[in-house]
């Protein structure tokens, strides 16, 4: 057995920081002693320790650490775990980087804007707007949502867009030359530049992007779109993606895209139907078969409260499905309360996020 402070120098843990992770749950003592409250440790638990030490060194969260510690011998599970929070770190520092930018601007309001351009394959640039035009939000009362969010970032751009019940991300990769900058394209925008990534004969691959806070432009073959930025700060969809990505799923399930929406869109397809804000909306609830696999599930098995279910808006995720026409997709269940993730098995940025619907 160990001690306390033996255990703590060998992994190089305080004495505090052992005993909060006791209190915790996620590394309990072998023995405490009933008179003097002493904590005591075996071997086996060296290596454990050793694994919360550099997890906590990373500033992974308490809950990532404990699911970590849970699936240690699962490496996986963890490595998964240690991705996803990688991503957290890197868009942290992508968030301070505009920041600072941001309050650079704020003192010195005379300064150039930043201004970066980009070049970018048309296709991938195509295949990105498809993935995510159809989240773009319609409520009049929420000009906000009513566009594209560009995201600059060293090596490409991301796109966002969100309604507030659906979020879709992707990414095209490029050249890039100038710092981080974001900047939300109106819709109006965003259509014109679909229209304009399909034009020509595909003699030119490329389309080049000029991208600054205020104001976009894009050139393809010589024809232009230019447009004036919503002057909005969007919604830090970051926390959600946050709290989708800080564990392993419950259930990571392949399915075909063109199965799912052939059975989702037959006659007589399960479906429930929800009231909201006056108008009522159908709903489908997808569930695991005996094997593991995705079903839909009927109303009367849609409020078991001992299985897996997930309710969603069917007309949202049918438009999930045919973002970006993409033969595979990998669906992500944890539950009836958290959001469904549609991603693509060959590229972890690009995926589509739904709100769950009460069951």
């Amino acid at each position: 057995m160990r001690s306390i402070g033996e255990l703590a120098r060998a992994s190089g843990l305080t004495v505090s920081a052992l005993r909060f992770y006791d209190r915790s749950g996620v590394l309990v003592p072998a023995l405490v002693d009933p008179v003097t409250g002493y904590r005591w440790y075996t071997d086996d638990q060296v290596g454990p320790a050793r694994l919360v030490a550099g997890l906590r060194r990373v500033g992974m969260p308490l809950a990532g650490i404990a699911e970590a510690l849970r699936h240690r011998h699962e490496p996986a599970v963890v490595h998964r775990l240690l991705d996803a929070h990688l991503r957290r770190l890197e868009d942290g520092l992508a968030d301070a980087r505009r920041e600072l930018s941001r309050i650079r601007t704020l003192l010195d309001p005379e300064e150039t804007p930043v201004t970066t351009r980009l070049v970018l394959s048309r296709a991938d640039l195509a295949a990105a707007v498809d993935a995510v035009r159809f989240a773009v939000g319609t409520d009049p009362d929420l000009p906000v949502l009513a566009g594209v969010l560009l995201e600059v970032e060293p090596d490409g751009v991301r796109l966002v867009a969100t309604d507030r019940h659906r979020l879709a991300v992707a990414r095209a990769g490029g050249k890039v030359d100038g710092p981080p900058v974001r900047a939300l394209l109106p819709v109006d925008a965003v259509d014109e530049l679909r229209a304009l990534l399909d034009t020509g004969d595909g003699s030119t691959p490329e389309a080049h992007l000029t991208v600054a806070a205020d104001r976009v432009s894009v050139s393809v073959a010589g024809r232009p779109v230019a447009a004036t930025a919503l002057p909005y700060d969007f919604p830090d969809y970051r926390r959600l993606l946050h709290g989708q990505v800080s564990g392993a799923p419950a259930y990571r399930i392949p399915v075909d895209v063109a199965a799912l929406r052939t059975a989702l869109t037959a006659d007589g397809a399960p479906v429930l139907t929800r009231d909201h804000d006056g108008t009522t909306h159908e709903v489908s609830v997808l569930g695991l078969d005996d094997r593991g696999g995705l079903r839909l599930v009927g109303p009367d098995e849609a409020a078991d409260p001992e299985a897996v279910r997930v309710g969603v808006n069917r007309e949202y995720l049918l438009d999930a499905l045919d973002a970006g026409d993409r033969g595979q997709l990998v669906l992500e269940l944890d539950g009836p309360i958290a959001p469904l993730a549609l991603r693509r098995p060959d590229d972890a940025d690009a995926f589509s996020i739904l709100m769950p619907v009460r069951l």
